[in-house]
């Protein structure tokens, strides 16, 4: 006869924390935790098959728009082993790049550090699990449904940590097809085409992933016409001088959350130009020059179709005619091309399309975004003990800088430190018999 279970043996497993994603945000997040308690019971769910970040921009040469000491960790811990000098010292280069004498490494370079970094915490993540919904389980519990091998299963956890990412954005009315990309998906579809050798190529935005993605197109292949069509007059540099770059402090997000919103208002507005729509200086000159040797030449393959729209594309089997109209006179040309690419930039995901039943349980402003804590956890209604916490869609509360690279460490620190305490004070309140 069966040994009788203790009610402890029978109750559901209820972890400290599940995290919704395991790009860069949530890499950060299990790393912190397993810094400051590594008995702390976590795991996470990523949809993606492998870890993989931005995998159809990582462009040979492509570098990172970030100081390679705002990483995973360095900001937060700069003795941490998963830094990005201890990743250089495990793969032996680290005076190899001490002597490259840049601040900045290559996109594939810190993506390889990012993997390595993931493989360390693969008993942690669960991939090819798409979390679809979360429930209130009790008032200090939330349910996280997860779908995995096309099945349902749900797993209960105290904090729920959303780092799910950005969605790709595409203008109203434009659908993505064999010839109509967006720059997420830049190296994928090139993959796919080997030996490809097309004739005219149209890449649309005027902000880095577009400058990067005519700058690669245009060598890479050296028969194709390419047209970079923007509204602006010309590729606007970002401004990452010395004291512009204070916005990405981690003060700055003091001073923001608790600033009015008229100031955070003109404070954002301020800022846009360290991070929307510009573009690396260098770049801008790299695709200057090459425009102006082949006026000299004699033979334009790069394009600059600026103060332009497209206004309609129209796609075939044989290719994708691109209607693109001159703003200032309102004179319109087709062009006929072979594919065009989207560099229009990605949305925040709403974290209420997650958080569905609980979500009735979360404060919310007049705008409908979350109201947000200093801690980045969601405000919620009185009586929840439970936690969501956000590492993404901030920007109304803590600013520009909330959920970049930048912030990373500090704030993935920041949200550890929050648990920890949050789930004391819990532990130190009697309860009821």
């Amino acid at each position: 006869m069966p040994e009788d279970l203790t009610a402890e043996e029978t109750r559901p497993r209820v972890r400290d924390v599940i995290g919704i994603g395991f790009g860069p945000s949530n890499l950060a997040l299990a790393v912190a935790l397993e810094e400051a308690d590594p008995s702390a019971d976590a795991v996470f769910f990523e949809k993606q098959p492998a870890f993989g970040w931005h995998r159809g921009m990582l462009i040979d040469g492509a570098t990172m728009q970030v100081h390679f000491l705002k990483d995973l960790v360095t900001l937060r811990n700069p003795a941490s082993p998963y830094s990005f000098l201890s990743y250089l010292h495990a793969k032996g280069r680290l005076v190899d790049f001490v002597n490259h004498k840049t601040m900045f490494p290559t996109r594939v370079e810190f993506h390889d550090y990012l993997e390595w970094t993931a493989a360390a915490f693969a008993g942690r993540v669960r991939y090819g699990a798409e979390v679809v919904a979360l429930r209130e389980h009790d008032a200090g519990t939330l349910e996280v449904v997860v779908r995995r091998d096309d099945e349902l299963e749900t797993h209960l956890a105290r904090n729920v940590v959303i780092g799910a990412g950005l969605d790709p954005v595409l203008p109203e009315g434009v659908r993505p097809g064999e010839r109509i990309w967006h720059t997420e998906d830049l190296l994928t579809r090139l993959d796919e085409r080997p030996g490809w050798e097309p004739r005219r190529l149209v890449v649309v935005g005027a902000g880095q992933s577009a400058a990067e993605a005519v700058e690669y197109l245009h060598r890479t292949h050296p028969s194709a016409e390419v047209c970079a069509v923007f509204a602006r007059y010309g590729y606007s540099p970002a401004d990452d001088s010395a004291f512009a770059n204070r916005i990405f402090d981690p003060a700055a997000v003091d001073h923001y959350y608790a600033a009015p919103d008229e100031v955070k208002e003109m404070l954002f507005g301020y800022s846009r130009n360290t991070n929307y729509s510009v573009v690396d200086l260098d770049l801008i000159d790299e695709l200057y020059r090459r425009s102006y040797a082949e006026k000299v030449a004699g033979a334009e393959r790069l394009r600059i179709l600026n103060a332009s729209r497209v206004v309609d594309v129209r796609e075939d089997a044989g290719g994708v005619r691109v209607r693109v109209a001159f703003l200032p006179t309102g004179e319109t040309a087709d062009l006929d091309a072979d594919a065009v690419v989207y560099a229009t930039g990605y949305r925040e995901r709403d974290p209420f399309d997650l958080l569905g039943e609980a979500g009735a349980r979360c404060r919310t402003r007049p705008d409908g975004r979350p109201v947000m804590e200093r801690d980045y956890r969601i405000a919620t209604e009185p009586g929840c003990a439970w936690g969501v916490y956000l590492q993404g869609a901030t920007e109304h509360s803590h600013g520009i800088a909330s959920s970049l690279l930048s912030m990373t460490a500090v704030r993935t620190g920041e949200i550890v430190q929050s648990i920890a305490r949050r789930s004391a004070r819990l532990a130190s309140v009697p309860q009821e018999a």
